[in-house]
């Protein structure tokens, strides 16, 4: 079944120079059908999204402030959230925010039974992001498509670019360590596919991307703890990747390859 989703960004709280990257990313988990922007157009901050907006069929709603220090943006939203939720037109919620006010409408529609992406800067709250199924870090949208272009970087940028990603600490390592013995066999062994989905589910903004990596299987590979075996799937069409912690090899907990 396509998902439909409910793309819902606010535009006084997000970048506009992220938009192609982040419609790019939203489309590999569903249909954006409804797509929104929130601000006061009145302002000259939000000019620059004017012409994104066009180019990627996103309807600017108008919401004035008409209280100083209260964000009107952010009910707006939320009233909108809640009735697209009550037409039961979508499967899911895409919140493009880095405000922690949003944490309670995310929790709200996952108890209603949907699906909810969230995308924001770095600098996002904890709460927000661990309300979501899955947060993504919009930096690393921007850093994963400059990367295709590399030939045109300069060597500063590669090294800004390189400075700019998550290093794997101890801490990253015992966490995936502890969920791979959560599936793991007898043997040891853990479906990676798995594991995968149970790592997003425990820390929804854990992301292979974050530490320079574009798929978990080379993450994890670039790591000594770990040993991967590629097996045969029973059509023989494609490889299942399978991990385990490797206990012969010496641990190298704060670095990686």
């Amino acid at each position: 079944m396509d998902i439909k989703l409910a793309v819902l960004i606010d535009g006084d709280n997000i970048p506009s120079a992220y938009v192609k990257e982040m419609m790019e990313e939203i489309a590999k988990y569903g249909n954006p059908t409804i797509k929104r922007i929130y601000g006061d157009w009145t302002k000259p901050h939000l000019s620059k999204w004017k012409n994104m907006l066009l180019e990627n069929a996103i309807t600017p709603i108008q919401q004035y402030g008409y209280t100083t220090g209260k964000n009107a943006t952010d009910s707006a939203m939320i009233i909108d959230a809640m009735d697209i939720l009550y037409s039961e037109k979508v499967n899911g919620f895409c919140l493009v925010s880095s405000d922690s006010d949003f944490t309670r409408l995310a929790t709200r529609l996952r108890e209603a039974g949907m699906q909810v992406y969230g995308i924001g800067e770095k600098k996002t709250p904890k709460p927000f992001i661990v309300a979501c199924d899955k947060f993504i870090y919009i930096e690393i949208l921007k850093q994963a498509s400059t990367n295709t272009d590399s030939d045109l970087d300069s060597e500063d940028d590669k090294k800004v670019k390189k400075d700019s990603y998550d290093k794997i600490t101890a801490k990253d390592i015992q966490f995936i360590s502890q969920t791979i013995e959560d599936l793991a066999d007898d043997d040891g062994w853990a479906f990676l596919g798995d594991v995968g989905s149970l790592l997003q589910k425990k820390q929804p903004n854990f992301d292979s991307r974050n530490y320079g990596f574009a798929k978990l299987t080379p993450l994890i590979n670039s790591i000594d703890d770990f040993e991967i075996d590629k097996r045969e799937s029973g059509n023989g069409r494609f490889k299942l990747v399978y991990v385990r912690i490797d206990e012969k090899k010496p641990k190298q907990r704060s670095r990686r390859k």
